[in-house]
């Protein structure tokens, strides 16, 4: 198996996965994100910034379009939900003893790893 056979798969993991995210959000909508948001003092504006980190961003990845940059900005989006959903209770584990963000901390790591391995040459660009 090449590296660049193991890159197509995390591609394709994290975007898809990502882009079920979105497309929730697309359907049922982002209230729950805008009062996050107003709670934490930023401008409801800021709330819309998901439909970029989780449709626009994983739709790039999979395609290997300037997945570099689209990782970079799921990872800023995930640091972000982080952030906002569980500030204040980062050391507050889950029923399986595990983080309670471990799944968007999951798709900050993997984006990360897409960021610093590149798309692979099973991607339109290798950017």
């Amino acid at each position: 198996m090449s590296n660049d056979f193991a890159k197509l798969i995390l591609r394709l993991g994290v975007g898809v996965l990502m882009l079920f995210h979105g497309v929730h959000k697309i359907i049922n909508g982002i209230d729950g994100i805008k009062n996050i948001t107003i709670n934490a003092g930023l401008p409801e504006f800021v709330a819309y910034g998901v439909y970029i980190g989780e449709v626009v961003m994983p739709i790039l990845i999979i395609l290997g379009i300037y997945a570099r940059i689209a990782s970079l900005v799921v990872s800023f989006n995930m640091a972000i939900a982080i952030f906002l959903a569980y500030g204040s209770s980062l050391l507050a584990l889950g029923k399986t003893g595990a983080p309670v963000y471990e799944l968007a901390l999951l798709y900050l790591i993997m984006s990360l790893v897409i960021f610093l391995q590149g798309s692979g040459k099973y991607a339109i660009n290798d950017k």
